[in-house]
């Protein structure tokens, strides 16, 4: 039941809340009781115990209870207020306060008792305390009974506000949404138990195994909030299967020819993934399967027999990538193959004069063209397809769902392939790609050559011109990577134009060229079919280049700054070289000092050549909010689960979704409610 109105107000809570508090509480995302309830700590303080001040160490963090001797405001180095404080025991003990208002040193008149809790420093006077969290006391005072919650909070909300809310929140039973003798076979206590621990825990508790997010009552929450999830995508994939689409059962006609027409055999790897998507392109429901695979491992050789699927029963494909660079390589790739088997392409972009673009759109929708590449564009305008049958999307993690949903809705429930170069751990699979079916080619073609990393410091910048000057009169060919255009004083970093420039100076004997997102795309394509035919020496570009670019002559790649880039596009640009007979070798130059996460970023980059693995480990460097992208904008980020962490509990949620489904539904809908409310709406995009 609502609480009541006041000053006009209805609380969203079931008891009164202010209208400032209210709006506080909601920057937090707590706008039921339900939210408050979960709103779990940071962290405990252990509140439970005084520590007399002469058993006191520098870098404690402790409560004492002492009486004010002495208080002074201090005018150097800096206005202060500082107090010198003794407890029962004799010690002493020095107090300052850099920030203060009045009222604080009126309170902290000689001879008054306070409890000072906070972390111990050592000083020129003896130890201190600087700004700690205090309370009037005495010796009356009783202690807290459990170790004290510190709470995720926002500007102008205190610590104190925030427990009195959350305490009321907890007022009120926590009814289970799992039944007891399933928690009894998965080993789990009982979810209102869990929850009250972690709000109070008792003062015997292991605060280590609370931190670590080990104790019981975390495994709870873990496996609530994960089968939450499990939930959520199961019934979006049911509900996928409950839609009609037109099937497109494999022909043998076209895909057949194209085969025949390759200088190369599928690898084991790419004909096991086209035997898992073409029987799925025949079922009557929409496919949505994602293809993933390594740099370099043929994925666009599977998902062209896709679209020659989808054309042998008569109905349009769409090919769509990111970038138009990417866009125009599959074009010119797959066109001229396409059309040796009779078939119809077109090309729609941005960059196009809108009398080729109107004229591309009349095609398609006239159903004269049946493999249409692009960009953005395909799904940003007004045209209209003939009868759109397979959507492939390269690089799908750059697209927003919003997007993806776009291009869908210009078809009749299309079916749908999705590609990405940057594999997905398992776990992460699992978990927030648990809607989608996963195929995956997980060995390269025959005769890639092995890339040699290499991590060069910047001060060592000439060893690395003289290597590439080398490379390229002995008729190779190499790419220098910068991550930015033009200057920018906050990231200092070198930019394309600057390189450029310095390059052509220091290497006067090479034909130097350059490209970056700015260029205009037909001079973007004549740099790049320059480098292509082997007339630009040295290619100077930013991360344009990271997917789509296929010069097998290439061989060398320099990226500058390596320390700021990601895993995942440090591995995709190093993928554009190795794809010829020449030996090929990757440098990455970085400046001094390297922060943590940067030298554990490239510290995987150099051990390790295999994208799964070097995926593994950016899960565990980023977690998976930064490595999922724009797909699952709107679904939320797992707050208590980790998905490394609880692998085992992840399985178990899996298992109990499935058969939670089938047999409890109501269950199934009331677990749902509880954790993610009306936000999964988006889990099955």
């Amino acid at each position: 039941m609502k609480a009541e109105k006041k000053n006009g107000a209805a609380s969203p809570f079931s008891f009164p809340v202010s209208p400032a508090l209210t709006v506080k509480l909601a920057k937090l995302g707590l706008t039921r009781d339900a939210d408050l309830v979960l709103h779990i700590p940071l962290r405990w303080e252990d509140e439970t115990r005084l520590t007399p001040i002469r058993d006191l160490l520098p870098g404690d963090t402790a409560q004492v209870q002492a009486t004010v001797t002495e208080a002074a405001i201090a005018y150097r180095p800096r206005r202060m207020l500082t107090l010198s404080v003794r407890d029962a025991g004799g010690g002493v003990l020095g107090i300052r306060f850099l920030h203060f208002y009045p009222s604080h040193s009126k309170l902290f008149q000689p001879g008054e008792t306070f409890r000072f809790i906070g972390e111990i420093r050592g000083g020129f006077l003896g130890l201190e305390m600087v700004h700690p969290r205090f309370v009037k006391a005495g010796d009356d005072t009783p202690l807290p009974s459990g170790l004290t919650p510190v709470y995720p909070t926002t500007a102008g909300l205190g610590q104190a506000a925030l427990r009195k809310v959350v305490a009321r929140a907890l007022e009120a039973p926590i009814e289970d949404t799992l039944p007891a003798n399933w928690l009894s076979k998965l080993q789990l206590p009982a979810l209102d138990t869990s929850i009250r621990t972690l709000h109070q825990p008792p003062a015997d508790a292991a605060l280590a195994e609370l931190d670590a997010h080990r104790h019981p009552a975390w495994q709870r929450l873990a496996f609530d909030e994960l089968l939450a999830q499990q939930l959520s995508l199961a019934a979006a994939r049911a509900q996928r299967r409950t839609l009609t689409t037109q099937p497109l059962p494999a022909q043998q006609r076209l895909t057949a020819d194209f085969l025949s027409t390759l200088p190369f055999a599928l690898t084991a790897a790419q004909q096991r993934a086209w035997e898992e998507i073409s029987p799925d392109l025949a079922q009557p429901h929409p496919m949505r399967r994602l293809l993933q695979g390594d740099v370099g491992s043929g994925k666009t050789v599977v998902a062209a027999l896709a679209c020659l699927q989808a054309v042998e029963n008569g109905l349009q494909a769409a090919f769509m990538a990111p970038t138009e660079i990417l866009a125009e390589q599959h074009a010119k790739k797959l066109t001229p193959l396409f059309e040796s088997l009779g078939l119809r392409c077109a090309w729609i972009s941005g960059s196009q004069r809108k009398s080729a673009r109107t004229a591309a759109w009349q095609a398609v929708a006239a159903g004269e063209a049946d493999v249409v590449f692009g960009t953005h564009a395909l799904f940003q305008e007004a045209g209209s397809f003939r009868n759109l049958g397979l959507v492939v999307v390269d690089e799908q993690h750059r697209f927003g769902v919003g997007q993806r949903l776009a291009l869908m809705q210009k078809g009749s429930e299309p079916h749908q392939l999705m590609m990405s170069a940057t594999p997905i751990p398992r776990t992460l699979a699992m978990s927030f790609f648990a809607d989608l079916d996963v195929s995956t080619i997980d060995e390269l073609p025959p005769g890639r050559t092995p890339i040699v990393t290499k991590l060069v410091s910047a001060a060592r910048r000439d060893d690395v011109l003289a290597r590439v000057r080398e490379a390229c009169l002995e008729g190779g060919q190499t790419y220098w990577v910068c991550p930015l255009i033009e200057e920018s004083e906050k990231l200092q970093l070198q930019t394309a134009e600057d390189t450029h420039a310095a390059l052509t100076a220091q290497l006067p004997e090479l034909n130097i060229g350059l490209v970056h997102g700015r260029l205009k795309p037909a001079e973007k394509q004549a740099v790049m079919d320059a480098f292509q035919a082997g007339d630009i020496h040295l290619l100077v570009a930013t991360t344009v280049i990271e997917v789509g670019v296929d010069v097998p002559n290439a061989a060398l790649m320099v990226i500058e700054h390596a320390e700021r880039m990601g895993l995942a596009q440090l591995h995709q640009l190093r993928g554009r070289v190795g794809r010829g007979s020449r030996e090929s070798a990757c440098v990455l130059l970085f400046e001094t000092p390297l922060s943590e996460l940067a030298r554990a970023r490239l510290k995987v980059i150099f051990e390790s050549t295999d994208g799964f693995e070097i995926a593994r480990q950016d899960l565990l460097l980023r977690g998976p909010g930064e490595l999922l992208g724009h797909r699952q904008s709107g679904l939320p980020m797992l707050r208590f689960a980790d998905l490394e962490r609880d692998v085992e509990l992840l399985e178990a949620a899996r298992e109990l979704a499935q058969r939670c489904l089938k047999q409890h539904p109501e269950i199934a809908a009331r677990h749902v409610e509880r954790w993610l409310g009306g936000r999964q709406g988006l889990a099955g995009s």
